[in-house]
């Protein structure tokens, strides 16, 4: 953080809604039983599981790959993803003080997994694709022990790693042609791998899981089958099922306490298995299982999946429950409800959700497959959803069934990059990536193009009408605004900068607006004459994203790529106030008409609700 900085306020996050459901084992409970542990891009969530209160751990500079806590519950370790040639830390966090015990770093663009020894004194990481490497870290001293190729061959991939429940000595790794188990030779600082012995069945693992007593090595295929190996002899003893396999393999394996195998699948299912195999109970869920979370003896238990979906279990009615769903891609846009600071929209690839403020499960999901919505508006009415869309068409849907009213084909030639809807309801604008600003006339069950104007040369990003429906304001990434007049339907004004534009405001009482982009500037501009007024620096470090003004004029929002949200005081150019919990860029900021709700969206997929500290006066 800049240091100028240092003693800004903290704004108040109300809520996130969000979770990383790609990272394979990435949900985990507290061996405490009290937090769900989770990462959401470069951060990691506690949340209490008896209320949801959030806590959050900072300090990864990319998203993170993988996540692991020690048995006794006093470290989180976690890996992350990095850039081509640069090291990948992984963090060891003190869980009691939340913060950070220490950095690591030997690893070459990413972590693939980690696991702490039974009593807490070691961890052992794996490197990724790139990286192909094991090593064991001393916890105490916070150094590498030592380290090896965690395959035999070169090009071999390894994909997990796992600790023996009883012995700091004795770890297994496994992955594409290979299954060894490793013994720590800590007086000769070495690690010695052992094959384990399969015969003729060569198969691909993706997940371990150890029995208690450490007897057996339970190995989750992408075959579908599960094979169980015999940890002392290093042998297999046997596979299964042998009829009906797990469709798109099995990505994830828990033991329980009486020895049956929960299973997750890659197409989503959901199995209790007989130690031999046997299908006891079984649920379908959506996309596939990639965590499954024991707390205490297993009696409940917490899944997550590939749709950023989190489910509770019980063992005994094997009932799924949904607890959280968000998006598993990067939010792209919010829009609020004018009417009302109860609800509120974003948009995914694929998808439109609606939101109630209070409640992390969202009220609508409105899907259109393999497309990407770039961004949308509730209209005033409160009536109808206007969305954008990559392939080309907008679409108006009902907030209250997600029904399809309206659909505007060819709308844009290279897709429709932004939207915005007139305060009577009954115009939309366009922007394409043509460059295209269109205006659009919305009839009963039909439409009218009213104007094409053609005057930015790239994709335009941003929209804004101004509040009486006389004007509109379009930002492109060619580096000019344009305020047009959308009565007479010709240009007004145009504004340039050495820039890409991202985003554009209207200031509600003074003939201004602000801009911002990737020069990372924020701009204050005379609308009649086009002449810039003021220049402040938005940012230390990447492009504003998105942009938001209070109803009042006092005061508006920055938030992008340096994943900082700011609040400032219009008039002075000062920062009020600073928001630090997303985990990824920043793509979007709303603020709800009570004037006192936030909502900022990000590249992880997070929702961020926060409490705006300055509320309207009036």
């Amino acid at each position: 953080i800049d240091p100028t900085m240092q003693d800004v306020p903290q704004l108040e996050v109300q809520g996130v809604f969000g979770f990383s459901g790609h990272v394979f084992s990435g949900l985990t409970v507290h061996p405490s039983g009290e937090h769900l542990i989770y990462p959401l891009g470069s951060i990691i969530i506690l949340q209490r599981i008896k209320d949801g209160k959030q806590e959050f751990l900072h300090g990864h500079t990319n998203n993170i790959s993988c996540i692991s806590v020690s048995k006794s519950g006093s470290y989180i370790a976690s890996g992350q993803v990095n850039f081509m040639g640069f090291k990948a830390v992984v963090i060891i966090w003190d869980y009691v003080q939340r913060t950070i015990y220490a950095q690591l770093q030997l690893h070459k663009a990413k972590v693939e997994a980690l696991d702490f020894s039974p009593s807490d004194n070691y961890l052992v990481s794996l490197g990724g694709q790139d990286d192909g490497s094991i090593v064991v870290w001393n916890i105490k001293t916070k150094q590498a022990i030592c380290g090896s190729p965690a395959s035999a061959f070169s090009g071999g991939l390894c994909f997990t790693v796992q600790y023996s429940n009883t012995n700091d000595d004795i770890f297994v790794s496994a992955g594409s042609g290979t299954l060894r188990v490793w013994e720590l030779d800590l007086l000769n600082r070495k690690i010695k791998p052992t094959e384990c012995q399969t015969g003729k069945l060569k198969r691909i693992v993706k997940c371990l899981a150890i029995t208690e007593d450490d007897q057996f090595i339970f190995c989750g295929t992408t075959s579908g089958d599960i094979m169980k190996i015999n940890l002392k002899t290093r042998l297999l003893t046997d596979c299964g099922p042998v009829k009906t396999k797990f469709s798109l393999g099995v990505n994830v394996l828990r033991i329980l306490k009486s020895g049956n195998l929960l299973v997750g699948s890659g197409c989503g299912t959901l199995t209790l298995c007989a130690g031999k195999f046997k299908t006891l109970k079984e649920v379908q869920l959506d996309k596939g299982v990639t965590s499954i979370a024991l707390k205490g003896e297993g009696q409940q238990y917490f899944v997550g999946t590939e749709a950023a979906q989190m489910y509770r279990f019980s063992y005994d009615d094997f009932k799924a429950e949904l607890i959280s769903s968000s998006h598993k891609s990067a939010v792209r846009d919010v829009a609020v409800c004018a009417g009302t600071s109860e609800l509120f929209a974003t948009c995914s690839e694929e998808d439109i959700r609606l939101w109630h403020v209070d409640k992390p499960i969202e009220l609508l999901c409105i899907t259109v497959p393999n497309i990407t919505c770039n961004s949308l508006e509730i209209m005033t009415d409160g009536h109808s959803i206007i969305s954008a869309w990559s392939d080309g068409k907008i679409r108006v849907f009902t907030p209250e069934s997600g029904q399809l009213m309206l659909i505007i084909h060819d709308a844009h030639k290279i897709g429709v990059t932004a939207i915005a809807g007139t305060r009577n309801s009954k115009r939309i604008v366009s922007g394409g990536g043509e460059g295209q600003v269109r205006i659009w006339e919305l009839q009963p069950n039909n439409h009218k193009l009213l104007a094409t104007m053609k005057e930015h040369k790239a994709a335009i990003k941003c929209i804004k009408i101004k509040s009486d429906d006389k004007e509109c304001v379009s930002a492109s990434s060619d580096g000019a605004c344009i305020i047009w007049d959308i009565v007479q339907l010709v240009s007004l004004q145009m504004v340039i900068a050495n820039t890409l534009f991202r985003t554009v405001c209207y200031h509600p009482d003074i003939y201004q607006i602000i801009t911002s982009g990737t020069d990372r500037k924020v701009v204050y501009w005379d609308v009649f004459d086009g002449s810039a007024i003021r220049e402040v620096e938005g940012s230390k470090s990447g492009a504003i994203n998105g942009m938001a003004i209070s109803q009042d004029g006092r005061h508006f929002v920055t938030g992008g790529d340096d994943r900082l949200l700011k609040v400032w005081d219009y008039m002075e150019g000062v920062v009020t106030h600073l928001g630090m919990v997303h985990g990824g860029s920043i793509t979007s900021i709303k603020l709800c008409c009570n004037n006192s709700t936030l909502i900022s969206t990000s590249a992880d997929g997070a929702i961020v609700r926060w409490r705006f500290p300055h509320p309207s006066s009036s």
